[in-house]
């Protein structure tokens, strides 16, 4: 990988898709970026390093030629870094959450709000601190008045929605400023469901968090896990079994149907057509326990595990897991001419919380939501890992940006995927699925990267030893919901307030993975 301009020396990781690592100058932060920027890269992911005397920052970026680990170092005493919301503006928030959870802060940042401290810990507490060790403190004084953006003006005025929903949904704050039923502008204040994840990572044996790794978002638990085991397994120089490679698509790929037809009828449910969601819930309902029989597990949680998966697949169960998917194919093509001729759903749908393709390409909209707004982008197609580069996945995109793109989107992918596992369970190679794997004695570091149903997970693992046991440094886990909950302020700014349920449920975007 080069990068046009900069000096910088890369090292490459031992992972199954191109990943780069580089320890960059204070001078090279903006710079990079920069060129990042104009090379048509992203950003992923931005986070922080606190350590007994010194800190850093890192941002991981995807270029044309893979993505790319950039550290900066601190010096000595120094806490601030230069801002990188001018040149990519979903650094924001993660930014922020790295001064809550490192003390590291942007320089001269517009927006320096808490996110995830939300007034309940105590003063100048830094949970991620080498050697902190976390217990359940409160201070004394009231939590902190979230200063929240006002609008003014005639006729305006303000709807607050959450934290706590009627429903089992995940709490999550949302301030409306409306005139009449029109949103004029939507801001979320989320962080309710931090449970400090990243601290504990460091706290558990590195063979043994994939199992933390993978409950960090519970529908994609197949998708943290495999990253997480991917960043591990290059700390390691691991090279997985052809049939263990194959097991994990195969899991991927269920956990991403069972994902699309979930939303797919609960988007019917919020357009008032309970016809859809007892239909698509049925099908979930038979995906899921089929899951069960075949890996043990409904959610396929802890399938996924360092050097394989947990267990084969006999003769039996691929027999059904193949007829499972003609039997769906088919109800599908079914329902879908249902939704496309449903003059209600259409209505609700189409041109409702429409995200044009330049505003997503500038908020860095990711994942299937980014893909429904004319974002090409799926790790599956552009940087494959095994047995992606023989799968030849076709990209399901879309133009228009709206629910009825995103809608459109998820029943193109929940085809292709019932293709794909059907490629996968007729060519899986034969042989052992799992194997010991056996970490460094040195200081190491290593990274993951997996497109999963709601978009690409990343994860970046840094290994030390103490007692001569390798130990979790630190463990970034980063889920796509960053890139597009900002996006789905943009999303619903001009449409109306009932639409808000319609238009968030098309994103179905994670607090809980987001919230570590």
């Amino acid at each position: 990988m080069k990068i046009s301009g900069l000096n910088v020396e890369l090292q490459r990781m031992a992972a199954p898709v191109p990943i780069w690592y580089a320890s960059i100058l204070a001078d090279d932060w903006l710079a990079t970026a920069y060129a990042v920027r104009e090379a048509g890269g992203r950003l992923v992911a931005l986070w922080g390093m606190s350590q007994d005397t010194s800190a850093s920052v890192c941002a991981a970026y995807v270029t044309l030629e893979g993505l790319l680990w950039l550290e900066l170092p601190l010096a000595v005493g120094q806490v601030s870094y230069p801002d990188l919301v001018p040149v990519f503006p979903v650094a924001s928030r993660m930014q922020r959450a790295a001064a809550d959870l490192s003390n590291i802060h942007a320089q001269d940042a517009r927006d320096q709000r808490p996110w995830l401290n939300h007034g309940a810990w105590p003063t100048d507490f830094v949970p991620l601190a080498q050697g902190v060790k976390v217990t359940q403190v409160f201070p004394d004084s009231l939590l902190l008045d979230y200063p929240f953006v006002r609008v003014e003006g005639d006729g305006v005025h303000e709807i607050a929605v959450g934290p706590v929903h009627a429903g089992i949904i995940e709490p999550g704050h949302f301030r409306f400023s409306v005139v009449g039923e029109k949103v004029l502008r939507l801001e979320q204040r989320l962080g309710y469901t931090h449970k400090g994840i990243e601290q504990r990572m460091t706290q558990l044996a590195p063979l043994q968090a994939y199992r933390l790794a993978g409950r960090v978002s519970g529908d994609s638990t197949v998708a943290y896990a495999w990253a997480y085991c991917m960043a591990l397994e290059s700390v390691a120089s691991f090279n997985l079994l052809p049939r263990a490679s194959w097991l994990r698509a195969l899991a991927l790929e269920r956990e991403r149907i069972a994902n699309h037809l979930g939303d797919l009828g609960a988007l019917a449910n919020d357009a008032a057509f309970a016809f859809g969601l007892a239909q698509f819930s049925r099908l979930r309902e038979d995906w899921l326990r089929l899951s069960k029989v075949a890996f043990g597990h409904r959610l396929m949680m802890d399938y996924v595990q360092p050097g394989g998966v947990a267990s084969d697949v006999d003769t039996a169960s691929i027999d059904q897991l193949g007829r499972q998917c003609d039997a769906i194919e088919g109800e599908l093509k079914s329902l879908r001419t249902v939704y496309d001729e449903h003059a209600g759903l259409q209505d609700r749908f189409v041109t409702a919380g429409r995200v044009s393709p330049a505003l997503a390409a500038q908020l860095g909209l990711t994942g299937l939501a980014g893909r429904a707004s004319a974002q090409a982008l799926d790790l599956r197609c552009d940087h494959p890992a095994v047995p992606y580069d023989v799968l030849n996945v076709r990209m399901a995109t879309h133009r228009n940006g709206d629910i009825a793109a995103r809608v459109s989107v998820r029943f193109d992918e929940v085809a292709e995927s019932l293709r794909l596992i059907r490629k996968i369970l007729t060519d899986l190679p034969t042989g052992p699925v799992r194997q010991q794997v056996s970490l460094p004695d040195h200081a190491t570091r290593g990274a993951g990267w997996v497109e999963g149903w709601r978009g690409e997970i990343f994860v970046a693992l840094e290994l030390d030893t103490a007692a001569s046991e390798p130990r979790i440094r630190r463990c970034h886990l980063h889920d796509p919901s960053w890139q597009n909950w900002p996006v789905l302020e943009h999303a619903v700014i001009g449409n109306i307030v009932p639409d808000f349920p319609l238009i968030n449920k098309s994103f179905n975007l994670s607090y809980s993975g987001q919230d570590l």
